[in-house]
């Protein structure tokens, strides 16, 4: 297919991903050249960030996906009623913006919280979640799902054929495990851990609500102290480039470790699981699953119930600040797919040769947005404006700019492999049509794709709704995104218009994934 004439050119893909590379390698450049000037070596307080953020990364991947392993092993074990609800609701936090979830989570485990409140009526202390702990239990309650997911990814590509052979031998129990699953897990977990350890490497947020003093404080939060506290532009350089090999060597290892040989291909019959009946497994496996779904929903219904009292008499900065963040997510979603739906097109053309050279290089060009961190880019982008422009009043669009290229690796995960469908299966019929370029484009492409987009711009709106990021390095009080209002509500403990405007930004993003992604699927097959 990728060998033959094509319909479409790979030229404006190409000039996409030159674009995405130049930018984000243009900026770790800058940083690099600014960081000869800096200070030189770590400080004491940099090698502090630099332990904390390996130690609190270790101990989130290790609780998310040793966790997750008996919640996945009980969800592919058990079928009951509300199970693909709440295997569904296990993808919400990845779009659940962070500053929602860590007010949910201080209000169920705050001093002040629920749990606390339940423990002084026994005369028991309250609990803190401020520290290694908070930004741990956060990290675990927005990895939990994902690694869960991941896992039990893994059980179902487990071909059914292998557990009826098995229930026709009779095993199960301890050689179940040791045949089957843990072969399977051997497999899967490696990948899994170093995923959600290079997610936790680039915390931000998590770690600036409830970090609680230095001694809690990771790379990227103290590239943030290092720009807007201190103004030393070499220590922030010097930080970005330890924070972007770090993210580099744990994405390159999350990559290797997610490939493997499987079970091999089965029959696709529907995987049934005989091993497991007894009352006491019943028990343990129904215990994981409500705690895990206990653990979910507790801090989603805090934000609910706290947040309809709050919305209530919002002040009018929170709604200046709602469009604001609207007009960003807009912005960074056109922008994704402006780029993203060529880039896709030129990177599902292939073949062997220069054209599958070319193919590769589109697709790291894409993945560069995974390795390098929000904040390196921003402070480039910061280095690169300074003797141009005043950098404040390009905080929105430089906004829009960077979660455009935090999104377009995800967009083009979805968007890549449909396109390559299309192409072989539709491409020398559109050669015989006579329907070439943007006709192709119009005709056959988009609608055969409208799923994929719509999918792709529901989920970079949804992420740029809710991330708080770069905005805090260029915002001030006039621009602040609604993420970035509820952080400073925070700060003036103005809790319950904080509660009010988290629920407002979550009802947000939910709507604009749903509507876009429901937008795409709509006659989709017209």
């Amino acid at each position: 297919m990728a060998d033959r004439a094509q319909p479409v050119s790979g030229t404006p893909g190409l000039v996409a991903a030159f674009g995405v590379a130049a930018v984000i390698l243009g900026t770790l450049l800058t940083v690099a050249l600014r960081a000869e000037g800096g200070a030189g070596l770590f400080g004491p307080a940099d090698w502090s960030a630099l332990r904390f953020t390996l130690l609190q990364a270790s101990l989130s991947a290790l609780l998310s996906v040793g966790l997750a392993v008996p919640v996945a092993r009980a969800l592919a074990r058990r079928r009951f009623r509300g199970r693909a609800a709440l295997i569904g609701l296990m993808g919400a936090p990845f779009i659940l913006p962070v500053i929602v979830g860590v007010l949910g989570l201080v209000t169920v485990f705050g001093r002040g919280g629920w749990i606390s409140q339940i423990l002084g009526q026994f005369g028991l202390p309250p609990l803190s979640i401020y520290g290694l702990h908070g930004v741990v239990l956060a990290h675990v309650f927005f990895n939990l799902p994902l690694a869960t997911r991941l896992i039990l990814q893994g059980w179902q590509e487990v071909p059914g054929e292998r557990f009826r052979l098995a229930a026709q031998l009779g095993i199960e129990g301890w050689s179940m495990w040791r045949l089957i699953e843990l072969p399977m897990l051997m497999r899967v977990v490696p990948g899994a851990l170093a995923v959600v350890f290079a997610l936790c490497l680039t915390s931000f947020a998590v770690a600036l609500t409830l970090g609680g003093g230095p001694r809690a404080t990771t790379i990227e939060l103290a590239i943030y102290q290092a720009f807007t506290f201190d103004f030393d532009l070499g220590r922030a350089a010097l930080l970005s480039l330890v924070q972007l090999v770090l993210t580099g060597v744990t994405a390159w290892v999350a990559l290797r470790l997610g490939s493997g040989e499987g079970f091999g291909a089965g029959l696709d019959r529907a995987i049934r699981r005989w091993d497991g009946q007894g009352a006491l497994r019943r028990g343990l496996d129904a215990g994981w699953i409500g705690l895990a779904a206990l653990f979910l929903l507790l801090p989603l219904s805090a934000v609910v119930l706290a947040g309809l009292a709050g919305m209530i008499g919002l002040p009018g900065q929170v709604w200046r600040s709602a469009a604001i963040s609207l007009a960003v997510a807009g912005a960074s979603t056109v922008l994704v797919l402006i780029v993203a739906l060529p880039m896709a097109i030129a990177a599902a053309r292939g073949g062997r040769g220069r054209g599958g050279i070319l193919a590769r290089m589109v697709e790291l060009s894409g993945l560069l947005g995974l390795a390098a961190s929000p904040l390196v880019i921003g402070t480039g982008l910061f280095i690169l404006m300074r003797p141009l422009t005043d950098p404040i009043a390009m905080a929105l669009p430089v906004t829009a700019l960077v979660n455009a290229l935090m999104a377009l690796p995800f967009a083009l995960r979805i968007l890549g492999p449909r396109a390559r469908d299309v192409l072989a299966g539709e491409g020398r019929l559109g050669l015989s049509l006579g329907l070439t370029g943007g006709r192709f484009v119009r005709l056959v492409l988009w609608p055969r794709m409208r799923p994929q987009i719509g999918f792709a711009a529901g989920l970079t709106a949804a992420l740029s709704m809710g991330d708080l990021g770069v905005i805090a390095l260029f915002a001030d009080p006039d621009t602040a995104t609604l993420p970035l209002q509820i952080y400073r509500l925070m700060g003036a403990y103005r809790m319950e218009s904080a509660a009010g405007a988290a629920l407002l930004l979550l009802l947000l993003s939910l709507a604009l994934f749903y509507i876009i992604d429901r937008g795409g699927r709509y006659h989709a097959e017209a």
